[in-house]
């Protein structure tokens, strides 16, 4: 696709917004796609939804909302789009459509999944439920509407500790990621029986390197996701879901930053904060790269990768979403 000096023209605004964390010569390449983009979602009245994680040309560049999985199910249940374009992982769409059942969701690479979701089944929370009967369930958003059908109620690590105590149980099921469990039982006086899911993105990070990054760096803050190991929360400053992670350097301006999660997101923060110096870890989601401009264009020009399933799912596995976003964050 060619830079004209009409794409230059219009996304010449976005560029300068991103220039700290992207070449001139890369912008080249990705301008024109945005400018495609941006023109085919008028057309069709669609919406793009970015995840945290998605790279800078994505997040600043075509979604109308960028955000963790909470606020992404939220704004899918509000759109008035008639397209939503899911900038994220199967999951994520799978939510943005029990939330919208009646709206025509895509993904722009549907194999663009997550190790925390594939690491359960439906059939897996069945088993559970059986062997601790009575006790409810509590599913990350991360899982599969499969999953979600299974589930009492839905989190996300934003809200994982409220809604745990919101239940007001001395015992909870909590699926599927297992750091994540062990964070909440530290936030909470409820026994958590747990699954062994990890992301495989947070689950790279350990104490050695923090403690050495620490070393190398006076004054600066380093701040985890509860995704990754208890280790690595142990030597960290700060803890706190991907929304929270930005309110602390937005509300704190350190002179320098650690985010201890997907590397995308510290260049996206970056851009909102040009005074933080960031050190920013090398850790990717191989899944949320899958998502490029080339496949968000060609996902909304032939309507490629919609999302469909079955009625009976959508109508059980919604409840549990709709009451993760009544309890909120």
């Amino acid at each position: 696709m060619e830079f004209t000096q009409e794409v230059q023209k219009v996304t010449d605004p976005i560029y300068k917004k991103i220039a700290k964390v992207m070449p001139e010569i890369e912008w080249s390449v990705h301008a024109p796609y945005i400018y495609k983009i941006n023109k085919l979602k008028k057309e069709k009245n669609a919406v793009i939804l970015a995840h945290n994680y998605q790279t800078p040309e994505i997040y600043h560049g075509v979604a109308d909302f960028s955000a963790d999985s909470l606020s992404l199910a939220i704004q899918a249940s509000k759109t008035s789009a008639d397209i939503i374009v899911m900038a994220g992982v199967h999951f994520m769409a799978e939510t943005a459509k029990l939330m919208n059942p009646n709206k025509k969701v895509l993904l722009p690479d549907m194999d663009a999944g997550c190790s925390l979701s594939s690491s359960i089944t439906g059939k897996d929370v069945r088993l559970l439920k059986k062997k601790y009967p009575g006790v409810p369930v509590v599913s990350y958003v991360n899982t599969s509407a499969e999953v979600k059908a299974e589930t009492d109620v839905c989190c996300t690590s934003a809200n994982a500790v409220k809604i745990v105590k919101s239940l007001g149980v001395k015992k909870v099921i909590f699926l599927p990621d297992d750091y994540l469990a062990k964070y909440v039982a530290s936030q909470t006086d409820v026994e958590i029986i747990s699954w062994k899911g990890i992301c495989i993105v947070h689950d790279q990070f350990n104490a050695k390197e923090i403690i050495e990054i620490r070393k190398n760096n006076p004054e600066i803050k380093i701040i985890a996701h509860p995704e990754c190991p208890p280790e690595v929360i142990k030597v960290s400053d700060f803890t706190g879901s991907t929304s929270a992670m930005i309110k602390y350097v937005e509300d704190n301006q350190p002179k320098k930053v650690m985010m201890v999660t997907e590397c995308s997101m510290s260049d996206n923060v970056q851009v909102e904060n040009p005074n933080v110096n960031f050190i920013k870890p090398c850790n990717l989601c191989p899944h949320m790269k899958k998502i490029t401009l080339p496949k968000i264009l060609d996902c909304l020009e032939n309507e490629t990768g919609e999302i469909i399933m079955e009625k009976s799912i959508i109508e059980k596995a919604r409840l549990s979403v709709e009451k993760m976003v009544a309890i909120g964050r």
